[in-house]
């Protein structure tokens, strides 16, 4: 396997290895949104009393993907901010889900493969796959090229995939055969850090000798677990009709609740990190509980953002978001400060790191840094330093698509490759100018979707 670029940061507030539990809560808020969903289809009454496992919306857009409960409570809608609420909350043994109930809602041609993708999507477990390339949700009854399983998280501060496997290896590998039974010929390829450890030996040991499973060792670098990255490393092409199924730990233990016990998976392994927790640390959750809860009993900053996912691609999670959303796998807190460094021109930089060794901490062992929300200096122009084309692991110019938008010559865009970014944040984290590349190329991809449409499409 090929790879370019990349980038390891180091940052103080790495979770720890364990996972917590967390307290039951009394109330769950559950957003109908995600990074990837908008559950805008609403399957219950307010004031109803569910059970978990009951659909409380699903997303017409992305093939009817379910919200579903996860814990029996009593439903109360709130449309002002979003979000679905779940009061008096209890505990209660989630009754198994049989498709053969469902059969009005299934094709009559539908195959036994058919019938088990149909269970997979109605107990959530389908949301766990992507598309390599666009990230998009995939068919649930199309034909993938391949499967591609990333054992590993690279990106700080997200839940790592050896703590995702602790004490269910054997989940997995079921999950695994569930997978390939899916399938008819197609590999899959599982990425395993490039590493020995009692962990990768034990995955290694236990998928040996599986005919369609092919185990690849990749870096320990970011960002070669993205599922772009790793299809494009793999030689597999980006192809609508044919695409290229892409899961993490957590969606193979998903796929094995569901096929194994026909029950939705609605635990998540969600790490909590970054410089403004005291103790980092990965928990035990479900959707909908609240942040509150969460934020009070870990985050020590008097002031700080959090973001929902890593420090690179997560999203700021918005001022009125009260309770963990479906696919939240990460929460990364940082600081906030409204002050500006004074005289931070005058400062040798002992405690702060530059891809470009500018600063005397490049003369010291490297240390995890403490991430802020202050800006080192102003945003100045581009200064063609090339820094951004080094560690671009799909070998685009950002610098050059940075010059072209500022000249809004968008139509010379494609053919420099903007398409192929996976959006991994480093070209912006590496800039000594402080220009938001990764934000600037979002924004470019969005204008050319809406405007420069094929002819073909447009008639």
């Amino acid at each position: 396997m090929r790879f370019k670029g990349g980038y390891n940061v180091l940052m103080q507030g790495r979770p720890a290895g364990k996972v917590e539990g967390l307290p039951e809560p009394d109330t769950l808020y559950l957003p109908l949104h995600s990074d990837r969903f908008q559950f805008s289809e609403i399957c219950v009454e307010d004031g109803k009393q569910v059970h978990p496992g009951a659909m409380l919306a699903k997303d017409p857009g992305n093939y009817s993907v379910p919200l579903i409960a996860p814990r029996a409570g009593k439903v109360r809608l709130d449309s002002e901010k979003s979000q679905l609420i779940l009061e008096n909350i209890t505990k209660e043994a989630e009754e198994p889900y049989h498709p053969d109930e469902d059969l009005e809602h299934i094709p009559p041609d539908m195959d036994s493969a058919g019938i088990k993708r149909y269970k997979m999507l109605m107990l959530g477990a389908w949301q766990f796959f992507h598309d390599a390339y666009t990230g998009a949700l995939p068919d649930p009854f199309g034909t993938p090229q391949s499967v591609i399983v990333s054992t590993v998280r690279y990106e700080p501060f997200v839940a790592r995939g050896n703590v995702q496997f602790h004490k269910r290896l054997k989940n997995f590998t079921r999950g695994i055969e569930h997978l390939q039974a899916l399938l008819e010929y197609q590999t899959i390829y599982i990425a395993l850090p490039d590493i020995k450890s009692e962990f990768t030996q034990e995955v290694r040991e236990t998928l040996r000798g599986y005919a369609s499973v092919k185990l690849v060792q990749i870096p320990t670098i970011y960002p070669y677990d993205n599922f772009a990255v790793l299809a494009r490393a793999l030689g597999l092409e980006q192809n609508d009709q044919s695409p290229v199924w892409a899961l993490d730990p957590a969606g193979v233990l998903a796929v094995d609740r569901a096929m194994t016990l026909s029950k939705p998976s609605t635990i998540r392994i969600v790490s909590i990190g970054g410089p403004g927790v005291e103790n980092p640390t990965h928990l035990r959750a479900i959707p909908g509980y609240p942040l509150k809860t969460i934020f009070e009993k870990h985050v020590t900053a008097p002031a700080y953002r959090a973001i929902s996912g890593g420090v690179f691609t997560g999203r700021q999670i918005a001022p009125g978001q009260q309770g963990l959303d479906a696919e939240c796998c990460g929460l990364t807190i940082v600081p906030e400060s409204d002050r500006r460094e004074f005289l931070s021109f005058t400062r040798p930089g002992g405690d702060r790191r530059s891809y470009s060794n500018c600063f005397t901490s490049a003369l010291k062992k490297a240390a995890p840094e403490r991430l802020t929300t202050l800006l080192r200096g102003e945003r100045r122009p581009c200064i063609c330093c090339n820094y951004c084309e080094e560690v671009c692991p799909v070998e685009i110019m950002p610098h050059l698509i940075h010059k072209y938008i500022y000249q809004d010559a968008l139509e010379e865009l494609e053919p420099i490759g903007i398409n192929r970014c996976v959006k991994c944040g480093l070209c912006s984290y590496v800039c000594p100018s402080k220009i938001d590349l990764r934000k600037q190329i979002d924004d470019a991809q969005e204008t050319l979707k809406r405007e420069y449409i094929p002819e073909e499409t447009a008639t």
